[in-house]
């Protein structure tokens, strides 16, 4: 049907009258729930600070109640005043429906708008020429604040022969020519059908979204973890969900996704902050490419148990114990002392093995006290456990750890001799080099610092394997508040609030009933225990593509998956759209990584922009000149965001160069430099990589890393050989 301006026009305005009608109900709605949150604070209001009385214990709980609902209500209704109607389909029944990031019901409880994750609305994303669903048209509407300012149309039943007027060239298209800003956006509106499959799938056991780059991996997996919550919302919110990224570059990047969608409910962990439950460190420090290697393979896992059976000690004459009971020496040597250490840490962590391993001590020398020498056997047990000199070789023998003080013994050449006999030559002096900056620190010191991400995993581990280092009581605490006429809100938890025994036996990690993990083709062996104790008796949604893997043993990262599934129901979703990279870009990107990974999986680029990637040379005194020179280029060919992508040895040096050259400060806003491994996930209008064969060289990864850095332009991307250009061979 031909439609004109005024045509459009009109259009427009009949959406702007259902859009109005929608926030006017919107603004009822956020008046009730504020009054609902006065009345709550007004239920019980107490300027008591040191009692309160018995019968005030319902008002207490109806006011949390009433206070907690309101607040949230509140909290959704903020979060999705912008952008709340971005659908509508029109069915064959004559049916119209309104597709919303949240639910939304007028005086009469009719809908008004549909939340996109309700089975009313899955015609809106599922729909197809070939399979219509009942739908004639499916329409975006593009918005701005509450106004409506564009429609994007897709007419799905041809047979029909409704009249529907249809504008536009399609909301997918619009979306994807857009510019990019700093955080990624939602795709809400312009979920595809595949994708919407990955999303709505079951969530028991595992869920696998594959695919390569610009595919929306990343956006659908979180699009899944807003619909997840949706649909088993008491399960999901009463036990946590945990989206785990590859950094917290990549975590700033997406925060702000879930929040559009509805969803606040959700914790986000870069993967070296996993583990701050229970170390109460974070890391995003890159060791480099053999030391990440060997920290992320499983026979660490080896050399992790070794260390903690390895005693402190390390002079031989001290790996001996002797006491004396009248004038007879009682004594243990030092294989002795190493079956009763490997007996204890059998069956017994470290940090709680102490008395047990004190009691076969004790009992090994009483049984070296000779028979013709007259003592009670008590008078003789009591006069070997209160020995001085026991209690002087047990402090040092088996002395509590941390997991950081265990760690940092990897520093010690002879250590890590004795321990990583498993490791080669080469791998065992990566190990040590990686450890250089604890040689100097003060030995009685708690070492917090320098621990790099792959670390985090060890120390998780080592904190499973030592338990526990024992606490020094905690002091009473005065709960009531000190002071004046101060008018304080109390609440029935604080009131009712009891103290907590602690099982000794309870795992210290944070769990979740629900763990998201992108990237996880980097996730290293180490790592996915690490998560696996965060996620027991969780289900779980995995992205990945093993053509951009960072980890270089990708059979060791297959079989920890595995692990992973067990025997838990999966199933792999493959999206096999490029919608990202123009065929141009993709095209040189596809030619590096089949000569190295023959069996990548290769999207379809569905874009073009008619611009050939540019490849550029340059010399490492001219870099500074060169890169200058294309970035403003590119900064006024496209509009949004430019990422300068390079190996980590030049990081710094190009940051304060971007940061501080006047010529480019005009566009600081819009330019983003990381390392290759920093940008996985993200995507930027124009990228410049500098030094491809840098990258190659210094990633874990290497090809497959380069295939990341190539893979992140939506327009144009340039590549700035600094001196050498070997990567080009990859291209002939």
């Amino acid at each position: 049907m031909s439609t004109s301006r005024a045509d459009l026009e009109r259009e427009i305005a009949l959406e702007q009258r259902h859009v109005d009608k929608v926030y006017a109900n919107l603004s009822t709605a956020t008046a009730s729930a504020k009054s609902m949150a006065q009345a709550g604070r007004e239920i019980y209001l107490s300027d008591r600070t040191n009692f309160f009385r018995e019968e005030d214990g319902t008002a207490l709980f109806e006011r949390d109640a009433f206070a907690y609902q309101a607040a949230r209500r509140l909290a959704i209704l903020d979060a999705e005043h912008e952008g709340l109607v971005f659908g509508r389909i029109d069915l064959t029944s004559d049916e119209a429906r309104y597709i919303g990031r949240i639910g939304v019901r007028d005086a009469e409880y009719e809908p008004l708008v549909i939340d996109w994750r309700a089975p009313a609305a899955e015609p809106f994303y599922r729909a197809t020429q070939a399979e219509p669903m009942g739908v004639v048209r499916r329409r975006v509407l593009r918005c701005r604040d509450d106004r409506v300012v564009g429609l994007e149309d897709d007419l799905l039943d041809g047979s029909s022969e409704s009249e529907l007027p249809i504008f536009g060239e399609g909301a997918l298209m619009a979306s994807l020519s857009r510019a990019r800003g700093r955080t990624m956006r939602d795709i809400v509106a312009t979920i595809q059908a595949e994708q919407d499959e990955a999303i709505r799938a079951p969530y028991q056991g595992v869920t696998i979204i594959a695919g390569g780059p610009g595919t929306g991996k990343t956006v659908v997996a979180l699009h899944r973890a807003a619909y997840l919550l949706y649909t088993n919302r008491a399960r999901l919110e009463k036990g946590g969900v945990l989206v785990v990224g590859p950094s917290s570059v990549f975590m700033n990047y997406i925060e702000r996704v879930l929040p559009s969608l509805g969803e606040d409910s959700v914790t986000l962990k870069a993967i070296g902050a996993v583990a701050g439950d229970v170390l109460g460190i974070t890391s995003e420090h890159v060791d480099d490419a053999a030391a990440a290697t060997v920290k992320g393979s499983l026979t660490m896992l080896k050399v992790l148990r070794r260390l903690v059976r390895t005693p402190l000690i390390d002079h031989p004459d001290l790996l001996r114990l002797r006491v004396t009971v009248k004038g007879e020496v009682l004594g243990l040597e030092e294989h002795e002392l190493g079956r009763i250490r490997d007996t204890v840490l059998s069956s017994t962590k470290l940090n709680r093995g102490r008395k047990q391993a004190t009691d076969m001590v004790v009992q090994a020398l009483i049984r070296k006290f000779p028979d013709d020498v007259a003592i009670e056997p008590a008078e003789l047990e009591e006069r070997v456990r209160d020995h001085p000199r026991l209690a002087m070789f047990m402090n040092a023998w088996w002395p509590s750890l941390t997991a950081t003080r265990a760690l940092a013994r990897l520093a010690d050449p002879a250590v890590v001799e004795k321990v990583a006999r498993d490791l080669d030559d080469a791998e065992r002096a990566a190990l040590v080099r990686s450890y250089a900056w604890v040689e100097g620190l003060d030995d009685g010191a708690e070492i917090e610092r320098g621990w790099s991400v792959a670390d985090i995993a060890l120390l998780d581990e080592l904190i499973d394997i030592l338990g526990p280092a024992p606490e020094d009581a905690e002091p009473e605490v005065d709960v009531f508040l000190e002071g004046g006429n101060v008018p304080e809100v109390l609440t029935t938890a604080d009131l009712l609030r009891t103290e907590r025994t602690v099982d000794p036996d309870e795992d210290p990690q944070t769990t979740y009933a629900h763990i998201l993990v992108d990237e996880g083709q980097d996730v290293t062996p180490m790592q996915w225990r690490m998560l696996r104790r965060r996620g027991p008796q969780s289900s779980w949604t995995i992205v990945g593509d093993p053509a951009q893997s960072s980890y270089p043993r990708p059979e060791e990262n297959r079989r920890a998956m595995e692990d992973l599934i067990g025997r838990a129901p999966s199933r792999t979703f493959t999206l096999s759209t490029n919608y990202r990279s123009p065929s141009e870009v993709f095209a040189l990107a596809s030619q590096v990584i089949t000569k190295v990974f023959p069996e990548a999986d290769l999207p379809k680029a569905v874009r073009s922009t008619g611009v050939e990637p540019t490849l550029a040379r340059t010399t490492r005194a001219d870099l500074h000149d060169a890169l200058r020179d294309e970035l403003l280029e590119l900064a006024g060919q496209v509009t949004g965001t430019i990422g300068v992508v390079c190996p980590p040895s030049l990081l710094q040096e190009v940051q304060l160069f971007v940061m501080e050259d006047r010529r480019l400060r005009e566009f600081e806003n819009r330019l983003i430099v990381v390392t290759a491994l920093q940008a996985k996930g993200l995507e930027y209008d124009g990228v410049v990589v500098v030094s491809p064969d840098g990258i190659v060289a210094e990633a874990p990864g290497a090809e497959r890393v380069l295939y990341v850095a190539l893979t992140r332009a939506t327009q144009r991307m340039v590549t700035l050989d600094v001196g050498t250009s070997q990567w080009r061979a990859l291209l002939d």
